[in-house]
């Protein structure tokens, strides 16, 4: 599990003056906590951990030499300028169940010919223990050709007895169209009546 480690901030210093500065400002919340810790982390610790861990993912977080187990609940990107502003927390309590979400990842779907693959779903919401979370859900679309659908029910997730999926089960997560490449069709048939 990856650690992060972290300083607890004042309420005096502004968030975009942290930011300037290469932190990455950030929030810790749970049930057993009576407020919530405001945090600052270094920016390329933050974006370390990001390589591998993302939303939903659970780290240990280390404040100031206090350990967390937590969640990443949630993660405030600035696309304009092309970084992390904010990330929330949730400090895990093992007997309680948490909403987090699952990123699903689609495997081998460079390998379908028959047709253009589409992924239409790209998170499954669920509940579950700190012990049970997932933090992705990979299916194999491979064998998928023109008009197949998998829904949520296809996900392994779904037979996860441990995990409560929130996510309908009918979900469309990902279908394979049809090519519709006519005008390439009617050139070749012109080309063989002119031959």
């Amino acid at each position: 599990m990856n650690t992060l480690k972290a300083e607890k901030r004042s309420r005096d210093i502004k968030a975009k003056k942290l930011r300037r500065e290469g932190y990455v400002t950030g929030n810790i919340f749970g049930r057993d906590m009576e407020e919530s810790v405001m945090i600052k982390m270094d920016k390329s610790e933050v974006d370390r951990v990001l390589k591998t861990s993302g939303k939903g993912s659970r780290i240990n977080l280390e404040v100031e030499g206090t350990p967390y187990n937590v969640l990443i609940k949630d993660i405030d990107y600035n696309p304009m300028k092309r970084q992390i502003n904010e990330i929330d927390f949730q400090a895990l309590v093992s007997n309680e169940k948490i909403h987090s979400v699952a990123t699903v990842i689609p495997m081998n779907h460079e390998k379908i010919a028959d047709g253009v693959f589409q992924l239409l779903l790209e998170e499954v919401a669920f509940k579950a223990l700190p012990d049970a979370l997932v933090e992705k859900v990979e299916f194999d679309a491979g064998h998928m050709k023109a008009g197949d659908a998998v829904k949520v029910k296809d996900l392994s997730i779904w037979a996860d007895p441990n995990v409560e999926v929130l996510t309908d089960l009918e979900t469309v997560v990902a279908v394979v169209s049809e090519v519709h490449n006519r005008a390439a069709e009617d050139e070749a048939a012109e080309e063989t009546e002119e031959a």
